[in-house]
C-alpha cells in the first residue's frame, strides 16, 4: 500500500474513530437522562438549558486560551453570524430538547432509535436537492424505516401506541432536527473548526432557551448520583460526544457520520433495558433491527452517501 493510501486509511479511520466514540457517549447519556428525569423528578427543560450554557462557556474558554481572535471571528462576517444564530438555535437547541422531550416523555431506548431515521430524512433530502431518481433499495430501506418506527409505536399493533404519542411526537421532530443538525453547519465546520461552532452555538442555544426556562428554576432530587449524572452529561455526553460528532466530518462525509452514529440507538437500548429494566419486548427488538438495517443498506449503497464535492455544493 502506498504512502498515499495509508494517509487516507488512517484519515478515514480517525473520523470513524471519532463519530463511534461520539454515538456511544450520546447514547450513555440518554439513558443517564432518562434516570435523572423518571427516577430522580428532573425536568428536561432544565437539565437541556444547563448543559447547553455550562457545555458552551466550557469549550468556548478552552477555545480562548488557543485561539483568541479566531473566537470572535465567527461574529465579524454577517452570513457567519446569521448561520451560527440559526444552528445554535434550530440545530442545537432544536436537536437536545426534542431528543431530551422524548425521553421525558417515553424512554432513551425508543427515543434513540426514532432519533436514528434522521438519516432516512437526509437521504430523502439529498435525492431532492441533486434530483437523483430514488433507487428501488432506497425505496425499501424507508418502507422498512416506516415499518420500524410502526413496531416502536404500537409493538405491532394498529388498535393503540405501545408508547405516548408526546413521546413519538418528540422522537420524530428529534430526527428532524438531528438531520438539519448534521447538513446545516458545513460551512462554520470547515472555516472555524468543531470546537469554536459547537460552542457558540451551545452558548447561543442556552441563552435562548434561558428565556423560556430560566436555569435556576429546577425542580428534582438531589443526590451523589444526581451530580454525577449531570456531570456525565454535560462532559462526556455533551462537551466530548458533540465535539466528536462534528469533527468527523473533516475526515468523513455528513451521511457517513449519520450511518455510523448508528451505534447510539444499540448502545441506548441495551443500556436502558440492562440498567434501567425498560420493557423492550420482541416488537421494539425488531423495529429497532429494522432501522438500523436501514442505515446498514443506505451506507452500502454508494450512490446514497453524499460525497465531499456535494457537500461543498451545500455550503
Amino acid at each position: 500500500m502506498s504512502t498515499e493510501n495509508v494517509a487516507i486509511v488512517n484519515f478515514r479511520t480517525k473520523g470513524i474513530a471519532l463519530v463511534l466514540t461520539g454515538a456511544v457517549l450520546w447514547g450513555i447519556s440518554g439513558t443517564v437522562a432518562q434516570y435523572l428525569f423518571h427516577q430522580k423528578g428532573f425536568s428536561s427543560e432544565w437539565l437541556v438549558v444547563t448543559r447547553l450554557l455550562l457545555s458552551g462557556i466550557i469549550l468556548l474558554v478552552l477555545s480562548y486560551k488557543n485561539e483568541k481572535q479566531r473566537v470572535w471571528g465567527v461574529w465579524i462576517d454577517r452570513q457567519d453570524r446569521i448561520s451560527i444564530v440559526v444552528f445554535g438555535i434550530l440545530g442545537m437547541l432544536g436537536v437536545q430538547y426534542t431528543f431530551f422531550s422524548a425521553i421525558h416523555h417515553g424512554n432513551a431506548a425508543t427515543a434513540t432509535v426514532l432519533q436514528y431515521l434522521a438519516p432516512v430524512l437526509i437521504t430523502c433530502y439529498l435525492s431532492v436537492k441533486f434530483r437523483r431518481m430514488p433507487k428501488a433499495i432506497e425505496s425499501a430501506a424507508v418502507i422498512l424505516a416506516i415499518i420500524g418506527t410502526f413496531l416502536l409505536a404500537t409493538q405491532g399493533s394498529i388498535d393503540s401506541l405501545a408508547i405516548s404519542g408526546w413521546a413519538l411526537t418528540w422522537g420524530l421532530l428529534s430526527a428532524v432536527a438531528l438531520a438539519f443538525y448534521t447538513l446545516q453547519p458545513l460551512k462554520l465546520l470547515a472555516k472555524w473548526g468543531s470546537t469554536i461552532v459547537v460552542g457558540w452555538a451551545m452558548l447561543i442555544g442556552g441563552v435562548s432557551f434561558s428565556f423560556i426556562h430560566p436555569p435556576w428554576e429546577f425542580v428534582g432530587e438531589w443526590s451523589l448520583s444526581s451530580y454525577l449524572g449531570v456531570i456525565f452529561v454535560v462532559l462526556f455526553g455533551t462537551i466530548i460526544a458533540f465535539y466528536c460528532y462534528l469533527e468527523c466530518m473533516r475526515y468523513i462525509s455528513a451521511s457517513e457520520a449519520s450511518l455510523l452514529a448508528c451505534v447510539e440507538p444499540l448502545s441506548a437500548a441495551f443500556l436502558a433495558v440492562v440498567w434501567l429494566r425498560v420493557s423492550f419486548g420482541l416488537a421494539e427488538w425488531i423495529g429497532t433491527l429494522c432501522i438500523i438495517t436501514t442505515i446498514i443498506i443506505l451506507s452500502m449503497k454508494k450512490d446514497t452517501v453524499i460525497t465531499k464535492k456535494e457537500e461543498t455544493s451545500l455550503m
